[in-house]
């Protein structure tokens, strides 16, 4: 996309930031964002549901608060009913309102493949925004969500995940990163990302780029659901996942002793995934309690930030230090 100057945007943000950081000549700053997905589960208000906390979860990755909201949905009407549609809608509806953001209106188009999200609108904070270019050397790494949400929709699809499994991963989907947000605002942080569709390994790699650093990433210290490994050595691997892996290939180095599978799911893509955060290490107990009061899903310390390759990431495979 060409850039085109406008008074409004704010260019200190990173090459693959969450969302636009916009600053009005009157008001609060503004967050703005758009997003949308195809069905990880089969029950429509679940799906709104998980398809509004992700596409609200970029305002959160910037320090943001959702304020309004416009849906967006792709729909096959000779596949589904008007009903389907509806509770689509619903979930998504209810999912915004838990957020306090009111969905204001949208559109809908005729599509051989479903897909629903929201176009948001969020206030900041300007003294108070996290961007992917404020992070620094010794920053630590916090993950407030496990990862495996592509591997484990591929078992949903393929009905391999059981009943307590899937209860598990759809509320974590479902979880809103605002606790995480909250969190990472009152610890004092500046530099935050949230993982989705790249995977744990490319959102690291956008964050520590935009920082002009590398990263040390320890593979055992990464959360992840415990039902992730076998399906992942089941050959219950999405595509993206593989997609990941070939995309990061340029700039991970991986310890012999992560393996194969181990690789695949730290590049697994994420729905509504946790927020990673780089964080002062003088402050990483102090956000780590802020967290857990949260009742954020991880808080997990996965890593660090440090002077390097820009993007680079090292991938070892012991456990947290």
């Amino acid at each position: 996309m060409a850039p085109f100057d406008h008074p409004w945007v704010d260019g200190d943000v990173g090459v693959m930031e969450d969302a636009a950081l916009l600053r009005p000549e009157t008001g609060p700053g503004l967050v703005f964002t758009v997003d949308f997905i195809t069905p990880v589960v089969d029950e429509p208000e679940c799906f709104g549901a998980i398809a509004a906390a992700n596409s609200l979860s970029d305002i959160y990755a910037m320090g943001g608060e959702p304020q309004v909201a416009l849906a967006i949905c792709g729909f096959p009407d000779d596949k589904l009913g008007i009903d389907i549609l509806a509770r689509i809608f619903e979930g998504g509806r209810e999912k915004a309102a838990e957020a306090g953001c009111a969905v204001v209106g949208g559109h809908t188009t005729l599509d051989p493949e479903l897909k629903y999200g929201l176009c948001v609108l969020g206030t900041v904070d300007p003294e108070q925004t996290l961007t992917q270019t404020r992070a620094r050397a010794g920053d630590r790494l916090v993950l407030t969500k496990p990862i495996g949400f592509g591997i484990a929709a591929q078992a949903i699809k393929k009905g391999r995940l059981a009943a307590p499994d899937l209860e598990r991963v759809v509320a974590a989907m479902c979880t809103l990163n605002r606790g995480a947000r909250n969190a990472a605002l009152s610890a004092g942080v500046r530099a935050a990302t949230d993982v989705t569709g790249f995977g744990l390994l490319g959102h690291l790699h956008n964050l520590a780029r935009s920082s002009g650093l590398s990263a040390r990433l320890l593979a055992s210290a990464v959360p992840r659901f415990d039902f992730v490994r076998p399906l992942a050595e089941a050959g219950l691997v999405p595509g993206g996942s593989r997609g990941n892996l070939r995309f990061v290939a340029d700039f991970a180095h991986f310890d012999p002793a992560v393996d194969d599978v181990e690789r695949l799911i730290l590049a697994d893509p994420q729905t509504s995934g946790g927020l990673l955060i780089a964080v002062p290490l003088e402050r990483e107990a102090e956000l780590v309690a802020e967290l857990e009061a949260q009742g954020t899903p991880a808080r997990a310390v996965i890593g660090e930030l440090t002077a390097g390759e820009a993007g680079h990431i090292e991938v070892v495979a012991g456990g947290a230090e």
